[in-house]
């Protein structure tokens, strides 16, 4: 059976998650039916990350297996026909050895998460930041951090329902940064790691928001770090201003020529 590599991009708002359900609306849930209208029977994907209800992805990576030998750029055409309906689009498709795995073959994964901040209401960007009405102190936050940089126990900042063996991770990268956007001035953040615990994220952004807001000092970050309980969490960020942003793989089929953006015929 032929693998595939589906780079995917979708607005988290309408879904309770990547995760398949029975009896809610799911990113895996509407890509599995829009590939029974091609090959008819179940199908089981495969992610990268499963990302929670409201989160949003950029460049999500999934594989599947199919009976039929595609092109990828016809299979992304004709998913994308069947998603038109649900804000889900493949935006890259990829052959993939078959042996190839989505998630356990990731090496790093990368997430955006997104500030905005102003008073008047968001409105072009509603659900798709979260926004304050108090200005963040950007020097501060990311000199606390600085702290969450490396391999630690993260159980301060992992949720109660987090199913990792092991709170133990190894942060790679947490920049920081002021934007001044189009509607006003952002705070973004760019996280990446080779795997996140459930929340990891969210908890690291409400957190740091407090050590911008004036109400913790950014060696706060790092007594909390070292608490090691759920209790020292300060404010779980919401889920809409997250954003799955990347996956890199050792051998990424993306790279290769037969690609849907490789296969797509050019203007004349």
């Amino acid at each position: 059976m032929p693998r595939y590599a589906l780079k995917i991009e979708y607005h988290g708002a309408p879904f309770s998650g990547w995760q398949r359900q029975n009896d809610r609306p799911s990113v895996q849930g509407a890509i599995e039916t829009a590939l029974a209208q091609l090959e008819p029977g179940e199908h089981n994907i495969a992610a990268a990350g499963r990302t929670d209800a409201g989160v949003h992805g950029l460049a999500q990576v999934a594989h599947c297996d199919l009976q039929r030998d595609w092109a990828p750029f016809r299979l992304s055409e004709a998913l994308n026909f069947h998603l038109h309906k649900v804000p889900v689009a493949i935006v890259d498709c990829a052959r993939a050895p078959s042996d190839w795995h989505a998630r356990f073959g990731a090496r790093e994964r990368r997430y955006v998460y997104r500030i905005l901040m102003r008073r008047a209401p968001a409105t072009h960007l509603k659900g798709l930041v979260w926004q304050v009405k108090h200005p963040l102190d950007v020097d501060a936050m990311q000199a606390g951090a600085k702290h969450l940089l490396g391999k630690h126990d993260f159980t301060t900042f992992r949720s109660t329902i987090c199913q990792a063996e092991s709170p133990i991770k190894t942060l790679e990268r947490l920049d920081v940064t002021r934007i001044e956007g189009t509607h006003g001035p952002e705070i973004q953040f760019d996280v990446r790691a080779r795997s996140f615990l459930h929340n990891q994220v969210r908890s690291f952004v409400g957190t740091l928001e407090r050590v911008g807001s004036g109400s913790w000092t950014p060696d706060h970050i790092k007594d909390a770090l070292a608490a090691r309980t759920r209790s020292a969490c300060g404010t779980v960020a919401p889920s809409m201003g997250l954003y799955l942003a990347g996956v890199s793989y050792p051998e990424n089929p993306f790279d290769a020529a037969d690609t849907a953006l490789a296969s797509r015929p050019m203007p004349q």
